[in-house]
């Protein structure tokens, strides 16, 4: 900031207004003595000075009339005024005594407009959302052909875009113990329709890990841990839509940028995810994220609830599972994993050849939400064979491929009461999810797969979710 100029404490020898005057007798004037003349030095006129410099020598010549008080209240108001004309978001702004050249102050970029978009090819019919990169509706047919919305969610975008806000009052009501009902689950969280979660998906034990020697404390959204992310993990975020194809391969792609600190955190980072239909009815998403400054953890999920005879045909308990993992890792009071893993051969966790959901779900204490060891699947193109889901109803098959090491295999247990699409209320079981993802807590679990990506790497996740007939 500029100093202030012409602007002087001189002791002048007038009285001051209260001082009483004295008659004084007349003192004889001296002759004027002849001066020499100086050096006259050419100064510009008015006109080609420079106007501030006149408006501080009016400042100056103000100040030099005026009382004390009043000359530390007009220099408090200058100082104020200056600095709220050189921190205003100008678009243009040229700087005295520096390079001609004008400084660009970028201006802040409006959010994205959320919206729906409609993918259609290989027999599926798609519609998402670029909150949370979500998938709210998927098409597909039965095995006479006729089309069924198989995924749960809402017709409108207001409740993708309020969750965020009411998972705070959601959690304010946990505290006193009252129900959350139409847009959460009994646990209090939302119910994560359709998004994708991250920057880590699933639990962190206690909402904290080292990283580097530095403990990240994070947001607490589910006590005592951090899920999906935090508060307002990539569900609740409006991503940036950078690719929007409707031709012969349809796809679009999300984009949004996570910043250094966001729910606790560490490091900028970037991230896609890239949905894409195929001519073979399947659904691809490829997701990436590159940490830009630090090193970070990252694990993302895409949380889609199923319910292949249908998103408004009651509970999934009669669908079949196959799931390709042999272990699950082990699970304390709060759903972290102990660090420990467990066969499930032989156990209500064994889908090995495939079960029905409800035959063994009872002996599940709260249902199944548990994460598998994707360790057992056959392989193709880099993708590793997770599970396999039908419906005995329509005969629709779900075929899903993964290159993540883990996958959380989730029964809706908390669902109740959630009104969705059509205004079909949502119960217990309503819909399953397969998360494939890096195993919970990974993080603080120095014998699991690293979930750590460090500046300038490329976190890479790719799923594809095959649809047929049986």
């Amino acid at each position: 900031m500029e100093q202030l100029v012409g602007v002087h404490h001189h002791h002048h020898h007038s009285l001051s207004p209260r001082t009483p005057r004295t008659p004084t007798r007349a003192q004889p004037q001296p002759q004027p003595q002849p001066q020499p003349q100086p050096l006259l030095h050419h100064l510009p006129s008015n006109r080609f000075r420079d106007p501030q410099s006149q408006i501080h020598a009016a400042v100056g010549r103000i100040l030099r009339a005026t009382p004390p008080f009043f000359l530390v209240l007009l220099a408090a108001v200058y100082l104020l005024a200056s600095v709220t004309i050189f921190s205003a978001p100008t678009p243009l702004l040229r700087l005295r005594g520096t390079s001609p050249r004008p400084l660009l102050l970028s201006m802040p970029a409006p959010p994205p407009a959320p919206e729906f978009f409609e993918l259609h090819g290989g027999g599926l019919r798609v519609r998402l959302t670029n909150v949370g990169a979500a998938v709210t509706s998927l098409l597909a047919p039965d095995k006479n052909g006729v089309l069924a919305d198989v995924v749960l969610g809402f017709d409108s975008l207001d409740p993708y875009l309020f969750k965020s806000v009411l998972t705070y009052i959601s959690a304010i009501k946990n505290c006193f113990g009252a129900n959350s009902v139409n847009l959460f689950d009994q646990n209090g969280t939302s119910p994560y329709f359709g998004c994708i979660v991250g920057r880590v998906a699933n639990r962190i034990k206690n909402g904290k890990f080292t990283l580097n020697g530095v403990q990240h404390n994070l947001s607490i959204n589910n006590p005592p841990n951090t899920l999906h992310g935090g508060f307002k993990g990539f569900d609740k975020t409006i991503w940036e839509v950078t690719e929007y194809n409707k031709g012969d391969n349809p796809s679009i792609t999300f984009k949004y940028y996570s910043k250094d600190g966001e729910e606790g955190y560490p490091g900028d980072v970037s991230v896609t995810a890239r949905y894409s239909l195929l001519p073979s009815a399947t659904l691809k998403l490829e997701m990436e994220a590159i940490p830009l400054n630090k090193a970070t953890p990252i694990s993302l999920a895409q949380h889609t609830y199923w319910n292949l005879a249908g998103h408004n045909s009651g509970d999934v308990l009669s669908h079949l599972v196959q799931i390709w993992g042999s272990q699950i890792t082990t699970l304390d009071q709060t759903s972290i994993p102990t660090g420990e893993f467990m066969p499930v051969s032989g156990t209500p966790f064994d889908f090995l050849t495939g079960n029905r959901i409800g035959s063994r779900i009872h002996q599940v204490p709260g249902g199944y939400d548990h994460n598998y060891v994707v360790d057992s699947g056959e392989e193709r193109l880099g993708l590793r064979h997770v599970a396999k889901v039908a419906d005995p109803s329509s005969l629709r098959v779900l075929d899903i491929w993964a290159d993540a090491p883990g996958v959380q295999f989730y029964t809706g247990n908390f669902l109740h009461g959630i009104v969705g699409k059509g205004g079909v209320v949502y119960g217990k079981h309503a819909g399953l999810c397969l998360e494939t993802q890096g195993f919970p807590n990974a993080v603080n679990q120095p014998n699991f797969p690293s979930i750590i990506i460090q500046p300038g790497e490329k976190y890479r996740h790719t799923m594809l979710f095959e649809f047929s007939t049986e």
